[in-house]
């Protein structure tokens, strides 16, 4: 298989894991949100050690890190940031809201989008403006059919969109810099779930083995995508991880209507008809861009490679 369908297929299992992810994290309803995503925490750790093992990257490149107080701030702010994440998607697939994680990572895109232009001055394309105007319709049409503000969906867009801007300066990869954010997690993470354990509040070994098996398993069902997509991104252009994307909310949004009954009255449908036009209008713009950068470098390359036309007379 080339390179590039090898990376195609990585980018969309990670996406359908992710997409998945609803269908599991409400298994574990015994444990309270704050549980899970403590288990998370710890064992995303272990995961991520036995993948650097497996891929034999070592630690050599910690050492450094470890010495460089602003990186290791900015991966510290990322680990709170993508911790805060976590825990409104496990929050909002555990209480059946499995449609504001879909409308959250469908409006990821354009609340990154935003970011650029106001935290790095980036300007934006008419179509992107376009996109951004549809999603802010979008936002504003839930809050009306869900009563108020989809607050979940508007935290987790929000978290991992400022996750994504605060990586922009840390010069780590994904294997890397998930490692350094869950050990800075790692000990707050294992004394809450110790202080549970020892209250008496704790799950982890009370309910059933099946139980703690799911919240071990957690750690990997978080690590092994984030490893595939990694993968994936040094294989293929972002224009297509930039459509991968949407797979996940997509699968988010078919488990939380079909298997979990949510309600989809005519005004969620407006609204998410706002977000997936928006979407049309993203990855449009994406395409597009794309095509233009390809022809314009082709272009350089023949200009560069024409020899020199000989005068004569």
């Amino acid at each position: 298989m080339p390179e590039s369908n090898r990376g195609v297929a990585l980018g969309a299992g990670a996406f359908l894991l992710w997409g998945f992810a609803a269908l599991y994290w409400p298994f574990l309803s015994a444990s309270a949100p704050a549980e899970i995503l403590a288990h998370r925490m710890v064992w995303a750790l272990l995961a991520m050690c036995v993948f650097l093992l497996l891929a034999r990257r070592g630690w050599s490149w910690l050492p450094a890190l470890l010495r460089d107080p602003r990186k290791l701030l900015l991966v510290a702010a990322a680990a709170v940031l993508i911790s805060l994440n976590w825990w409104g998607f496990i929050y909002a697939v555990s209480i059946t809201q499995t449609l504001q994680a879909s409308l959250a990572y469908f409006i990821n895109p354009l609340m990154t989008v935003g970011m650029g232009v106001v935290f790095f001055s980036e300007r934006l394309r008419r179509t992107q403006w376009i996109a951004i105007a549809l999603g802010l319709a979008a936002v504003l049409v839930m809050t009306v059919a869900y009563g108020s503000t989809p607050w979940l969906s508007l935290l987790m867009a929000s978290s991992f969109a400022s996750y994504a801007a605060v990586k922009k300066y840390v010069n780590l990869d994904g294997m890397q810099s998930l490692t350094v954010e869950t050990l800075i997690m790692f000990l707050p993470a294992l004394g809450y779930v110790v202080y549970l354990e020892a209250t008496g509040a704790g799950t982890a070994f009370s309910v059933s083995p099946a139980h703690t098996a799911l919240l071990v398993g957690g750690g990997f069902v978080t690590a092994l995508p984030l490893l595939l997509f990694g993968v994936a991104a040094r294989r293929v252009p972002l224009s297509i991880i930039g459509m991968l994307q949407f797979i996940a909310p997509t699968m988010m949004f078919l488990i939380g209507w079909l298997l979990q009954g949510e309600e989809m009255p005519l005004s969620r449908w407006i609204g998410f008809g706002f977000v997936w036009l928006a979407v049309c209008v993203f990855v449009y713009d994406q395409v597009r861009n794309a095509r233009r950068r390809s022809a314009a470098r082709a272009s350089v390359a023949e200009v560069v490679e024409e020899p020199p036309v000989s005068r004569q007379g």
